[in-house]
C-alpha cells in the first residue's frame, strides 16, 4: 500500500509539467529558434543556444514573441508596430522614421529616394512633401520593405525674388528595411518543378515620376536558380525583353502571384507573375 501511494504522488506532481517545453523559443521572420532566455534589455535580447554557453545578442525590432518554456506568450511593440506589405498597393502601411535604433535588427532591402517640386511658385511646401514621402514609400513597397530610416531630408519653401523664383521642392533620401522576409522554403514549394511562368502585371516608376505607373503585360519569366543570401532570396532569371539584368528580388508571394523586383538607373520595377 505504501509503494502504491508513493507511486501516485509521484504520478501527481509530474502531471502539471506536461506539455511544457524544455527550452525558450524566439519567433524571427516567422522561424522558430529554440534557446535559453538570458536577459531582455530596453533594445535587445540575450539567449543562448541548447547545450551552449556561447551568450547571443538580437535587436528586439527583429523579433514578434518569445513563446516561454512555460506556455507564456510574448509580444513586442517594436515588431507589432510594422505593418505587412504586401503589393505596391499597400504602401501606405511603410513606416518612416528618423530614428536608427527604431530599424536596428531588421532585413535591409536597399536604398530609396524621392523628390517632389511645385508646378507653381503657389504650391504649399507640405503637399509637396507629402508627394515626395508617398513616392518614398511606393519604391520601398515594391521592394517588399515595410518601414524607412530616412538619413537625408531637405526642404524649400517658395521664393520670390526680382530676378528669379523657384517653387517650393523636397529632397528625401533613405534606407528600406523589413522585419519580415520572405520564406525561402515556403517559396521553394510553392515554385516546385516549374521553371517558365508568366508575368500578368508590372509596376514602374522613374525617379522623376509623380506617381507609380500600373499596367497588364505577359512576358515570359524563366526561373534558373533560387538563391537565399541570408534571408533574402534572389532569383536568377531571364525575363523576356530585358537583356541587362538576370537577377530579381523577390519582393513578396502569396498562393496564386510572386512579385520580383529590380531597378535600372534611375527607374524601378516590380512584376507580378501568376504560379
Amino acid at each position: 500500500m505504501k509503494k502504491l501511494l508513493l507511486l501516485t504522488g509521484i504520478i501527481s506532481i509530474t502531471i502539471p509539467l506536461v506539455g511544457y517545453s524544455q527550452s525558450d523559443t524566439l519567433l524571427i521572420n516567422n522561424e522558430k529558434i529554440p534557446c535559453t532566455l538570458k536577459e531582455i534589455t530596453a533594445d535587445a535580447i540575450r539567449y543562448t543556444f541548447p547545450g551552449e554557453d556561447l551568450l547571443n545578442t538580437i535587436y528586439k525590432n527583429s523579433v514578434q514573441k518569445i513563446i516561454y518554456r512555460n506556455g507564456r506568450i510574448q509580444t513586442f511593440s517594436e515588431s507589432t508596430s510594422l505593418k505587412n506589405v504586401n503589393s505596391v498597393d499597400e504602401f501606405e502601411n511603410v513606416n518612416l522614421t528618423a530614428v536608427e535604433s527604431e530599424v536596428k535588427g531588421l532585413f535591409k532591402l536597399g536604398d530609396v529616394s524621392a523628390k517632389a517640386k511645385g508646378a507653381t511658385s503657389l504650391s504649399n511646401q507640405e503637399r509637396v512633401k507629402e508627394r515626395a514621402y508617398r513616392k518614398m514609400k511606393i519604391e520601398a513597397a515594391m521592394m517588399g520593405a515595410n518601414i524607412i530610416y530616412l538619413t537625408h531630408q531637405r526642404s524649400e519653401g517658395n521664393k520670390f525674388g526680382f530676378f528669379q523664383s523657384s517653387n517650393a521642392e523636397t529632397s528625401l533620401t533613405g534606407l528600406a528595411y523589413t522585419n519580415q522576409l520572405p520564406q525561402y522554403d515556403d517559396f521553394i514549394n510553392l515554385v516546385g518543378s516549374r521553371k517558365d511562368f508568366v508575368t500578368i502585371a508590372v509596376n514602374k516608376m522613374w525617379s522623376s515620376d509623380a506617381d507609380v505607373s500600373r499596367t497588364s503585360t505577359k512576358k515570359t519569366f524563366k526561373i534558373i536558380n533560387i538563391l537565399n543570401d541570408n534571408g533574402i532570396v534572389t532569383i536568377e532569371g531571364q525575363l523576356s525583353g530585358e537583356t541587362s539584368y538576370n537577377k530579381f528580388r523577390l519582393s513578396n508571394f502569396t498562393n496564386e502571384v510572386f512579385s520580383i523586383y529590380y531597378k535600372d538607373k534611375s527607374t524601378a520595377y516590380n512584376y507580378e507573375i501568376k504560379f
